[in-house]
């Protein structure tokens, strides 16, 4: 048995559809879970609760945490860190490996290429709770007490991917026949994980026993565009001209007054001021058959895929 804590988000969905290449036996686990595969196990749980949690942990060989909390800096503060206790004592309890889904925020800005071993400088306060998080783990590995691996992408893009920046900015737009908008500065070069390619990267991690005991950078599509680029490739796709608007930092805070989503998002914006480089060659050298899908075919099939929905 293969659990997904955390179920019905995107990274979730294509995490279940590649498992199904490695267990006849996946179990889905939020508080109202939804099948994504034929034969998927449900189980509701709200993973707050430490007995639900060791209930919905119970009987697996491997536990993927991609919980996706609401984007709400004092959401995080109050229950990350019990959600990761919950989780860390449910698979010691049960003897389960625990494969945890994280982001780079607990990086905070860099200068150069994110890797493996960038140094955990967090400048924000979300930044602070992933730290928080990941050092529970961290501690737990480092004293043998679990078998575990981190797993961290970059931003977010791909079909049905709602919660991606580049979604609400790039591709529901011009589905719609608006113009595009890009955060801050299009003139340097952002690295993107093609969620498809996440989902498959984190099931090969979890069934490969020495990948255990480390973290690991997902892959991503060598040549990452900057903001103009991107969009002029998405525009491409669409069919339409790849107007544009640079909406800059005191215009996003400007917005954040009247939209808390937007204000949520304000103090990340130093990831859309400078290049935001996400080295993944760790996974490459370790998984050199692994297929990582481009940008121009992760654009055009993302594209695709939001015309047909329109938007």
């Amino acid at each position: 048995m293969q659990t997904i804590l955390g179920a019905n988000g995107v990274i979730s969905k294509n995490l279940a559809q590649a498992l199904a290449g490695h267990t006849s036996q996946i179990r889905l686990v939020s508080r109202s879970p939804r099948a994504v595969n034929r034969g998927d196990e449900l189980f509701a749980a709200d993973l707050t609760d430490a007995a639900q949690t060791s209930a919905a942990v119970a009987g697996s060989e491997i536990a993927y945490l991609t919980v996706g909390l609401p984007y709400k800096t004092a959401v995080w503060q109050a229950q990350w860190p019990v959600v990761m206790r919950n989780v860390i004592d449910a698979c010691k309890q049960h003897q389960v490996k625990l494969v945890f889904f994280d982001n780079v925020y607990l990086y905070g800005p860099v200068s150069g290429p994110m890797t493996e071993e960038t140094p955990i400088r967090p400048s924000s306060r979300k930044g602070a709770v992933r730290a928080q998080i990941a050092q529970m783990l961290l501690d737990e590995m480092r004293q043998g007490n679990i078998q575990a691996l981190i797993a961290r992408a970059a931003d977010f893009y791909g079909p049905d991917t709602p919660l991606s920046f580049v979604t609400s900015t790039v591709f529901v737009p011009f589905s719609q026949g608006k113009g595009a908008m890009w955060f801050v500065n299009d003139q340097v070069r952002h690295s993107f994980t093609y969620t498809p390619d996440a989902g498959k990267a984190t099931a090969l991690l979890g069934n490969t026993p020495s990948a255990y005991g480390q973290s690991w950078h997902l892959p991503g599509a060598p040549g990452p565009l900057t903001g103009r680029e991107f969009i002029a490739q998405a525009a491409e796709a669409f069919g339409v001209p790849a107007r544009h608007q640079t909406l800059a930092k005191w215009m996003i805070r400007m917005a954040g007054l009247f939209d808390p989503i937007v204000r949520e998002s304000v103090e990340m914006l130093y990831q859309s001021e400078a290049e935001y480089l996400f080295d993944s060659s760790k996974f490459g050298r370790a998984f050199p058959d692994f297929q990582v899908t481009s940008y121009a075919a992760g654009i055009r099939t993302t594209a695709e895929w939001y015309r047909k929905a329109g938007g």
